[in-house]
């Protein structure tokens, strides 16, 4: 049977029903409010997970290592050249060509003809045809005693002994050769102390215990202390530096690894801060008065420098905004320096040192025009109605947006100045190497092994800048005689 209404025998009973009804209406509002709060919650909690989830190694400054399997299709920034892959028209091969003086020749006798079997023993012969082989030969450990005369004086009685040179310690030890084949592969191979090991063993029959690789590392570091005061000084002097940075483990916890570098030179730095107290330390920042390309990481606002900005890392940034928020402006923007720089490198390859006033007043027009568009593409986020003080939340774009306004002039430095990079890519590259430091080894144990990583670093990558033979410069390294680094 239907439940019956119930019955209203007067107005009192009448007005205690009403209240009832307007109190689960209460309740009901009250819980529509919390769900719908609820809702909107996890959608933004939803969003802010997609985006992250969106976030890749092409469109943003993460690194290639956290795509994991699921890497992104390619989508290079560059365009197609129109010419074939390979070395081009003009190109300098590697062929192995033969020397005429070898080291050693091996002869072939012909004793009969291939056509009739006539006997050829005695033949002269009219031609040689000729091949070679390179090859090592059997590599053997070689050892020299060192030994000092100690003689009896005459007049006095006493003895006296002849000096080593400076390089050679007490007892027996491991020559230069050998030290700086170790620093080779454990600093710029990368080659983990006990593959270090193993690769001595197997190539040269050498047995080495962990202590000595330290111990040579250090040793290596060490005598490095002039080599560093010229790299920072010619740093100092230098009138374009690039400088990042980099998260780096040292006995497990985070620290960073900066880098400052140029063209010919590269100085690296561990500190466990990644800001202006790091930069203060290291030393450059400070005192530096030329251009600092950066990443708009903020600390480097807090000197006094002349700033460029990298646009590989607008061009990420700008790619995101573009599939993730479906803003056209953002592929505008990219296209607009994209175009710029192809008018710079053509203007550069006609031997031109500046673009014409019209070229950067058209660009710099077209730049301003996507930027306004921009305004109009980015969304408001309206602000929490219970939210009475701090800024009123931005639309992520925004920032992107507001830093291409605001620092337009480092933006476009590229384009003001030739001498200038359109990106940080030559900082990123001499970082590279070392985040697959951290890969192979997991991590450093110590700060002094942090240290020393920087150190000998620092020099073997100058060095190269420089045209330099590493294991050269490694040999003169321990034999007393590093190279020192200038800007010419």
């Amino acid at each position: 049977m239907k439940d019956k209404a119930p019955q209203i025998t007067n107005l009192k009973e009448a007005q205690t029903l009403i209240d009832q009804l307007w109190e689960v209406v209460r309740v009901q509002s009250k819980t529509i409010d919390s769900l719908t709060q609820q809702v909107n919650n996890l959608t933004a909690e939803v969003k802010t997970l997609k985006e992250k989830l969106s976030k890749n190694s092409k469109n943003s400054s993460k690194p290639p290592s956290s795509d994991g399997y699921s890497k992104p299709a390619p989508k290079s920034l560059r365009k197609k050249t129109g010419k074939p892959s390979g070395g081009q028209r003009g190109h300098k091969g590697q062929t192995l060509r033969m020397v005429d003086t070898p080291d050693i020749v091996e002869t072939y006798e012909i004793t009969s003809c291939s056509h009739c079997l006539a006997d050829l023993s005695h033949a002269p012969v009219v031609d040689v045809e000729r091949r070679q082989i390179f090859d090592l030969p059997p590599i053997e450990l070689e050892v020299t005693e060192h030994q000092a005369h100690i003689k009896q004086c005459t007049s006095c009685g006493k003895s006296s002994k002849a000096m080593y040179p400076d390089t050679i310690g007490k007892g027996a030890q491991y020559g230069t050769n050998i030290q700086a084949i170790l620093t080779y592969f454990n600093q710029y191979q990368l080659l983990p102390y006990q593959r270090t090991q193993e690769m001595f063993q197997d190539l040269f029959n050498i047995h080495l215990s962990q202590g000595t690789i330290k111990n040579v590392l250090s040793r290596g570091a060490n005598a490095l202390t002039d080599f560093t005061e010229h790299l920072k000084t010619s740093l100092l002097q230098s009138p374009v530096n690039y400088f990042d940075e980099t998260g780096l483990c040292v006995e497990a916890k985070l620290n960073w690894l900066h880098v400052a570098s140029n063209e010919k030179l590269t100085y690296y730095f561990i500190h466990k801060n990644r800001g202006k107290e790091a930069m203060d330390e290291m030393g450059i920042l400070p005192h530096y008065q030329g251009y600092a390309v950066h990443d708009h990481w903020m600390s480097y606002y807090r000197y006094h420098c002349q700033h460029v900005l990298c646009n590989a890392h607008h061009l990420r940034e700008l790619t995101f905004v573009e599939e993730q928020y479906e803003q056209p402006w953002a592929l505008k923007m990219k296209e607009c320096l994209l175009g710029i720089k192809s008018a710079v490198e053509d203007a550069i390859y006609l031997g031109n040192s500046a673009l014409s006033q019209a070229q950067i007043v058209g660009f710099e027009h077209y730049y301003d025009g996507i930027a306004l568009e921009a305004k109009q593409q980015i969304p408001l986020i309206e602000a929490p109605k219970l939210k009475k003080r701090g800024r009123v939340k931005r639309h992520k774009s925004h920032n992107l947006l507001n830093r291409l306004i605001e620092h337009k002039s480092e933006v476009l430095a590229f384009m003001y100045n030739f001498a200038l990079p359109f990106d940080n890519n030559l900082a990123e590259r001499d970082i590279r190497m070392t985040k697959l430091k951290q890969k192979i080894s997991g991590c450093f144990r110590s700060e002094e092994g942090g240290d020393i990583f920087c150190s000998i670093r620092s020099y073997l990558s100058t060095v190269k800048k420089q045209g330099i033979n590493r294991l050269d410069a490694l040999i003169n390294l321990f034999n007393g005689n590093p190279f020192i680094p200038s800007m010419n």
